[in-house]
């Protein structure tokens, strides 16, 4: 056998190890029973034999807390990237509070809020059966990152906001508990008691918006101290008290920021873990970005969304 063709095969069989040394595994996982509702997990690992305790990935999907689910296709490049970087990726189901509701508005926030509530605490539960399961999933409970798109987005904005103010909701999780980060695609918090404000600082927390978004408010959309507070409203306030966060405003684009990053910014997501919630580096950064040759979609409002 010749040389070169020797090295050929030795090549070609380098990176058939090294592609089945990457190859994820998917296991799907009941972590509660509600309403009569099985809520499952995919989990998302990459096959290692391992003993180190892998931080982890948490993702609660999109769809205006009416529809979604937590494997669509659109996600999979998200999960994909952050498993062969050595995460465990979860992503989870939840009750969808919005199905067969009309559009919320200023008028008309209960629906809203409970559907929020439902879906704030479902991920309070997907959370606790990690931590009870860390052994023998290898998770380190410390290391534990919550994002979202959309409703997610909102859902773990809203999770870190009413666990750091130590509210009702939160009894579920272990006192001690705390989120490691936070990723926010497109997302805000609903509050009634007008801009959100945090007992304690909020984990470092990224978040992605476009500034013409039209169905998550880029900024806020409230009636007195009634209201949904986006992630410009919010970046201010963490501006202000100098809370640690990153934030992407993506100039002149719509809804579409709920989906786009998961595929085309995934070294930059994983840029702050490294820096803002692994080494704990104190920043306050915000970058406007515009992209001249994305045409913006249309961003429909929640009157459209909800018919």
């Amino acid at each position: 056998m010749k040389i070169s063709n020797l090295l050929v095969i030795l090549g070609l069989l380098f990176c058939f190890s090294f592609v089945q040394a990457k190859s994820i595994q998917k296991i799907t996982r009941t972590y509660a029973v509600k309403d009569s509702l099985e809520l499952k997990m995919d989990i998302y690992t990459v096959d290692s034999t391992s003993s180190s305790l892998q931080p982890c990935l948490v993702f609660v999907f999109g769809g205006g807390f009416k529809e979604g689910k937590r494997d669509e296709p659109t996600y999979q490049p998200y999960f994909d990237y952050f498993a062969k970087k050595g995460f465990m990726v979860v992503s989870i189901d939840y009750r969808l509070g919005m199905k067969d509701q009309r559009s919320p508005g200023v008028f008309n926030t209960k629906p809203l809020q409970n559907a929020i509530s439902l879906a704030v605490l479902d991920l309070y539960s997907a959370t606790k059966f990690l931590i009870e399961k860390v052994d023998s999933l290898k998770i380190d409970k410390n290391k534990i990152i919550i994002s979202g798109s959309s409703a997610g987005a909102i859902t773990v904005l809203q999770a870190e906001y009413e666990l750091k103010n130590h509210h009702a909701i939160t009894s579920e999780l272990p006192h001690d508990f705390r989120f490691a980060g936070v990723i926010s695609f497109a997302g805000g918090i609903f509050s009634t008691k007008g801009m959100p404000s945090y007992a304690e600082s909020p984990a470092p927390t990224l978040f992605f918006h476009g500034s013409a978004d039209k169905l998550v408010p880029y900024k806020e959309t409230r009636l007195f101290n009634k209201g949904m507070f986006g992630s410009r409203s919010l970046t201010n306030k963490f501006h202000k008290k100098k809370y640690s966060y990153l934030f992407y405003s993506m100039e002149g684009l719509g809804h579409e920021v709920a989906s786009f990053p998961m595929k085309e910014f995934l070294p930059e997501i994983e840029q702050f873990i490294q820096n803002f919630v692994f080494e704990q580096k104190p920043w306050m950064v915000e970058v406007y970005f515009t992209d001249k040759e994305r045409k913006t979609e249309k961003s429909v409002t929640p009157a459209d969304y909800y018919k």
